[in-house]
């Protein structure tokens, strides 16, 4: 016969498997768990998707940031859930310690990332140097802690009432499935468009710190010792006064960081939903700089040079009807408009925050000449690619595509072989299609990869390139603005339906004569570059991109 154990002294937790003392019903014991694992779930994707976009924003290529963060992370989950099978006869104690570390630890990620990323600016080194040795440390983290939480709500879901093994996981695994789909419904429609990246990760680490210590010192609190109690509490309170500090403080932060960043001429700066918008300059004689998610895409000092090199050339032959896909600044638009016969400009930008800017900031629409108040020029709100579906077919005399580079993940879709088909059917049958196509010297297989997609697409390339003066203005992937990174040229192709246009500048009466671009020198890069041609190399496509 088995003698019945003795009761345990008050504040001794219960043996590991014993049921847990509850305030409540089992029923609604377990109801409160699952909406807790509900909470935590939505908590822990949020934290994922904040290192994923901070990583594609600051590093670009967002592809190769989302597999590093991801990656890590589940492996990291899995060391996590091992690991804490040790605590499992402590698991109250240890999931109220786990979700205030993870609080602390989620919620302040992104804002050490973005202050190393503005105050020391090397992301573009190997994986160990600091910012990115410090990605992979937060997706290492948060992973072993977001593991760990498994096998202990498991344990505490099991001591409010047995049932089956399979039983208790469904249940348990519905309500993180749940709330991990609200978490990723809530970041890009919700928390990122209203609260911004920094302020969303600090908000959601609040959260969670207020329900995995809610969820602790209510409702198991009597499976913790006095001792355990007040740590916890001191822990939670630490956590939340350390995230509401920099609730506060953050916009003075974000303020300081910009400063870092882009200098201390930065006069716009917001979050359009699409992309952080950025103006530098642009009064008191200093020249205006615009970045979008962080690329320097305007330069006062060389505007002028690379969108006369990206226009005039194609507007040598009909230019009747234009369409530019991008270029919201309203900068191609103006060397357009500067040649006669110009009946009609379509611009097709997919943020109307950059239209706004590019019609209502007095420096910027000084830099573009004012073309929105042309009434030849009408923008459209629209993804090109799916702007171009819809185009019937000869429409366009010249199409200039001044999209962001193909090294941004974002834009392959727009320097696709797919793309430039739908590009070739809009034009006329002797119109023009001039292509951005970066830096050649820096990314010469980019430069030629595109100029293999294009011939693949039917089209008749002209190659050519436009030296610049090392200021750092690119429209690609490069974060700094510094001289080392600084592009030494432009790439670009001009492509025709039925025969290889001519690089050549327009001899029509009272075309403009560009200030920086001469005939002569076209034809002499082209045929330079010519004699660096890569070979073998594969068109891009939207299923296999290879930029």
């Amino acid at each position: 016969m088995i003698e019945p154990h003795a009761p345990a002294p008050p504040g001794t937790p219960p043996p590991w498997g014993g049921p847990a003392r509850l305030p409540v019903r089992p029923g609604t014991g377990r109801f409160l768990v699952l909406a807790g694992v509900f909470v935590c779930a939505a908590c822990g994707l949020v934290y994922e998707l904040e290192l994923v976009a901070l990583a594609a924003y600051l590093m670009g290529d967002s592809v190769t940031q989302a597999s590093v963060v991801l990656s890590v992370m589940v492996f990291a989950m899995g060391i996590g859930s091992l690991a804490a099978k040790r605590l499992r006869p402590h698991a109250a104690a240890g999931f109220g310690a786990i979700e205030a570390l993870l609080a602390l630890v989620g919620g302040c990620s992104a804002l050490a990332l973005y202050a190393v990323f503005a105050w020391t600016g090397d992301w573009g080194g190997m994986w160990a140097n600091g910012p990115r040795a410090l990605l992979v440390a937060f997706s290492l983290t948060i992973g072993l802690l977001i593991g760990a939480e498994v096998p202990l709500l498991m344990e505490l879901i099991q001591r409010i009432r047995r049932q089956d093994a399979g039983g208790a996981v469904a249940d348990l695994f519905a309500a993180d499935y749940v709330g991990a789909l609200v978490g990723g419904l809530a970041f890009p429609f919700l928390l990122l468009p209203l609260l911004g990246q920094l302020t969303s990760a600090l908000i959601t680490g609040a959260v969670n710190a207020v329900v995995g210590g809610a969820l602790v010192l209510g409702l198991f609190r009597r499976d913790l010792t006095r001792r355990a109690r007040w740590l916890l509490v001191i822990a939670n309170v630490t956590v939340l006064g350390v995230l509401a500090s920099a609730a506060v403080l953050v916009d003075d932060f974000e303020r300081a960081a910009r400063h870092a960043v882009y200098g201390q001429d930065v006069r716009v700066a917001l979050q359009t939903g699409i992309q952080e918008v950025v103006i530098a300059g642009g009064t008191d004689g200093r020249p205006l700089d615009l970045f979008l998610d962080g690329r320097l895409r305007v330069s006062g000092r060389e505007a002028r040079r690379y969108h006369e090199a990206l226009v005039h050339p194609a507007m040598s032959g009909e230019h009747t009807r234009v369409l530019i896909l991008g270029g919201g600044d309203g900068l191609a638009a103006r060397e357009v408009l500067r040649h006669p016969g110009v009946h009609r400009v379509d611009v097709v930008e997919v943020d109307p925050g950059v239209v706004r800017l590019a019609r209502h900031d007095p420096p910027l629409s000084r830099l573009n000449g004012r073309v929105y108040d042309d009434e030849r020029v009408h923008v459209m709100t629209d993804d090109a690619f799916g702007w171009l579906r819809a185009v019937p077919p000869d429409t366009y005399d010249v199409v200039i595509s001044d999209l962001p580079d193909p090294g941004i993940t974002a834009s392959t879709k727009l320097y696709s072989q797919e793309f430039y088909g739908l590009a070739r059917r809009a034009l006329t049958p002797d119109g023009i299609l001039a292509v951005h196509a970066g830096p050649v010297s820096s990314r010469p297989r980019v430069f030629w990869t595109v100029d293999t997609t294009l011939r693949a697409a039917g089209l008749r390339t002209a190659p050519y390139r436009v030296q610049g003066r090392g200021s750092g203005f690119t429209a690609g992937p490069d974060r700094s603005t510094g001289p080392t990174l600084a592009p030494q040229d432009w790439g670009f192709i001009l492509a025709g339906r039925e025969e290889r246009p001519a690089l050549r500048l327009s001899a029509e009466e009272g075309a403009p004569r560009p200030a920086t671009l001469t005939e002569e020198g076209l034809i002499a890069d082209s045929w330079a570059l010519e004699g660096r041609r890569m070979v073998g190399l594969g068109a891009s496509t939207l299923v296999h991109p290879r930029y």
